[in-house]
């Protein structure tokens, strides 16, 4: 079982989204929703601050010994040495929990930990890396997922859960 988490904030207050699947899906099987106040200001460079505490309320609602990864919007490093949002997220959860960030857009310094996936007719590729699992299982995985388009389904949905 796979956890998807996404997250859309307003102000000082967030919404978010988990979905739980299995790489073959179409749909959720589960949906989990948690509504955050006082969420930090968006910093450069600190945005793990402001997504972690988001992320975590999703996972305190799974028991986590039943899932095969967590996939996030985002990058787990930002450089070849340095953790970003997933890998913080790896080590808050002890390495027990491998991690998967899919982001719409690169980041400058950390190409060497992220895979290039291009799905459907796009020209468009997401950004795939991942701590705890292997990276080219994973865009395997992605590219295998279903949909048509760029993002998966799933991913789709899920985008659309947190913003209604």
């Amino acid at each position: 079982m796979i956890l998807a988490i996404d997250v859309y904030y307003k102000g000082d207050t967030a919404k978010a989204v988990g979905v739980l699947f299995d790489w073959k899906d179409q749909t959720p099987q589960q949906v989990l929703t948690a509504h955050l106040n006082g969420i930090e200001e968006y910093v450069a460079g600190r945005f793990y601050k402001r997504k972690l505490p988001c992320l975590l309320k999703i996972i305190e609602q799974v028991d986590i010994s039943t899932l095969d990864a967590i996939l996030f919007d985002g990058h787990v490093f930002t450089s070849e040495t340095e953790y970003g949002l997933g890998g913080k997220l790896y080590e808050i959860l002890n390495q027990k929990i491998p991690i998967i960030g899919v982001a719409k857009n690169s980041f400058h310094a950390n190409q060497a930990t992220v895979k290039e996936v291009y799905r459907g007719e796009s020209s468009k590729p997401l950004y795939v890396s991942a701590i705890g699992i292997d990276l080219d299982e994973v865009t395997e995985a992605i590219k295998a997922m279903k949909g048509a388009f760029r993002m998966p389904d799933i991913l789709k949905k899920l985008d659309n859960y947190t913003k209604s």
